[in-house]
């Protein structure tokens, strides 16, 4: 089976246009060794690509006919992804959240005088000591 339909067929990428196309910009190897999109995958092959910020490490240990549902994946894969990449994920998604919340936009004037004066602990009630 080809690696760009294996890799759509354990549900890694929504289509397979887009396992087509991270198989072209390099972003799949295979054995260590960059694939193309029609490079043949066997049984004990070590896939690792890129995905979302992940980097993933995974062994096939069979060969699917179709695509499969997401309950039998760990039947044709074993995931070799450390969990730190996971956990990375995670406070990356927090750090984002912390700063601003989704669908606030740009910060108005008035935002932005509030954090000029946060940053230099400057107000205007400080400069009324003379």
């Amino acid at each position: 089976m080809r690696i760009d339909k294996y890799l759509w067929c354990v549900r890694y990428y929504k289509t397979r246009n887009m396992a087509t196309e991270a198989c072209k910009k390099n972003q799949v190897t295979l054995n260590g060794n960059v694939a193309k999109p029609s490079k043949d995958i066997l049984p004990g092959d070590k896939i690792t690509f890129r995905r979302d910020q992940i980097t993933y490490i995974i062994k096939v240990l069979a060969v699917p006919d179709n695509r499969v549902g997401a309950k039998l994946v760990d039947l044709y894969r074993i995931d070799e992804t450390p969990a730190e990449a996971f956990e990375h994920l995670e406070m990356l998604k927090l750090s984002k959240a912390h700063y601003r919340k989704f669908g606030e936009g740009r910060p108005t004037k008035k935002d932005r005088r509030d954090l000029d004066d946060f940053e230099f602990g400057f107000n205007e009630e400080d400069n009324d000591t003379e």
